[in-house]
Formats: C-alpha cells, sequence, structure tokens
C-alpha cells in the first residue's frame, strides 16, 4: 500500500496551507490553450469564409471542411498537452 502523503503531492487539486501560493503553472497552461484554440478555430473559419467568397459557390464547403480540420487538429492538441505527466 502506497503512502497516502506522496499521493497529495502530486495532486494539483489538493489542499494548500494558509500560507502559501497558488500554483499559477496550470492556469497559464490551460488559459493559453484555450486561446490557441480560439485563434486557430477563428483562423480556419475567416479562411474557409473567404476561399467560398472567392470560388463563388453557394454552399459553405470550404468553410466546414476548414472548421472540422481545425477541430481536429484542436482535439489532439489538448489530448497532447493533458496526457503530459509533469
Amino acid at each position: 500500500m502506497e503512502n497516502s502523503n506522496n499521493n497529495n503531492n502530486n495532486n494539483p487539486l489538493k489542499k494548500r496551507s494558509k500560507g502559501s501560493k497558488p500554483d499559477n503553472r496550470l492556469i497559464f497552461k490551460y488559459t493559453g490553450l484555450a486561446f490557441q484554440m480560439m485563434a486557430t478555430l477563428g483562423i480556419a473559419v475567416f479562411a474557409g469564409y473567404k476561399i467560398d467568397q472567392w470560388t463563388g459557390w453557394s454552399f459553405p464547403f470550404f468553410l466546414i471542411i476548414l472548421s472540422l480540420i481545425a477541430l481536429v487538429l484542436i482535439l489532439r492538441q489538448i489530448i497532447k498537452d493533458t496526457s503530459r505527466n509533469e
């Protein structure tokens, strides 16, 4: 049976003592990931919209395709970043 103190030291959600500062690394990591997600999806939607305007098609083909590609890339990045054990 493992020592329970070792498990608590690796838990980022553990209760901290009254005088300690919070660990902001996780906050900054996930905030950066959120902004990266918004930027990737925004650029993909904008590019798809402009390409659809340029081609003159009535169906938003490139908007849909580029948005789906961006979503797949975003999910891949989320899985990659959150599965790391640091």
